[in-house]
């Protein structure tokens, strides 16, 4: 997966909308989006849609982000959308690794009840929603064989911080924000899961967000997340490995293929030992080659 597109879960419109938007996986809101009185019939129909949609020869993989688990929304959202048989949940407001493994146990009873295959829905969660989150990043490895990818957020973060702004004038960053980007990479690193990077939310920018795509490719982010479909095509854009770099993975993936009891190789004059073996085969992986 490349590009994550949020769409809210009561909006049919936009929900056929987002189907159209060239997505590699849409994140079907039944948190923030909707409103609280507006969650039971929001629930109903992420279940239709779902019911529709997932059958479907060729179409985006479909996740529902339910209410936290400390919400008291979370059971009822499962209730509602599991019968739709979603290919996973993002869970919003983790605090590590044991709340994956208690969101593992809520729809391993779902799957059974629904007649799905063990272990088939899978787990995204947003990992730094809170100050306390943040600390736990180093606990995902091991929590759950659903857990897919971990991104990271920083309008939540900012609230819980009690910060006035998350970016500075020129639209990037601050310093706690990065610091919670860069763990996030690291604690996906460690759980061997893909790494998400958060939304732009200035969906006009196109520039803008193909600058802050390229910044989170080259540090190995895998992906990026949407708030508008107009930003799908610059974020698959980015992170789909160009020709060039397709071709460099090759060549490396060959040349120690052709030489497998070395530890380092020569490619046009370059030394490339094993690390650059692994970095080349998540290039042609994202890249959808074999080797």
């Amino acid at each position: 997966m490349r590009s994550l597109l949020f769409v809210p879960g009561d909006s049919r419109r936009k929900l056929d909308k987002a189907m159209a938007s060239g997505a590699d996986a849409i994140l079907i809101d039944i948190e923030d989006s909707v409103a609280a009185a507006a969650k039971p019939a929001a629930r109903e129909a992420v279940r239709a849609f779902l019911a529709e949609t997932v059958p479907l020869p060729r179409r985006p993989r479909l996740y529902v982000r339910i209410n936290g688990l400390t919400t008291g929304l979370a059971d009822a959202d499962l209730d509602g959308v599991m019968p739709g048989r979603p290919d996973g949940i993002m869970l919003p407001k983790a605090c590590g690794g044991a709340d994956v493994t208690h969101l593992g146990a809520k729809l391993a009873v779902r799957e059974v009840e629904n007649d799905i295959t063990d272990g088939s829905t899978r787990i995204i969660a947003i990992a730094t929603e809170t100050a306390r989150a943040v600390f736990a990043l180093g606990t995902y490895a091991g929590a759950s064989r659903r857990l897919e990818g971990l991104t990271w957020g920083g309008e939540d973060l900012s609230a819980d911080l009690g910060a006035e702004q998350n970016r500075d004038a020129a639209g990037l960053w601050l310093e706690p924000y990065r610091i919670a980007r860069a763990l996030t990479l690291m604690g996906a690193a460690a759980a061997e899961v893909a790494a998400i990077d958060t939304v732009f939310v200035n969906f006009r920018d196109l520039e803008g967000l193909a600058a802050e795509c390229e910044d989170a490719r080259r540090d190995g982010f895998v992906a990026k997340m949407a708030i508008h479909p107009d930003q799908v095509a610059v974020i698959n854009r980015v992170f789909t490995p160009d020709a060039d770099a397709v071709a460099w993975a090759e060549a490396v993936v060959a040349a120690f293929a052709a030489n497998p009891d070395a530890g380092v190789v020569g490619i046009e004059g370059e030394m490339i030992d094993r690390p650059h073996l692994l970095r080349a085969r998540r290039v042609l992986a994202r890249a959808g080659r074999p080797g």
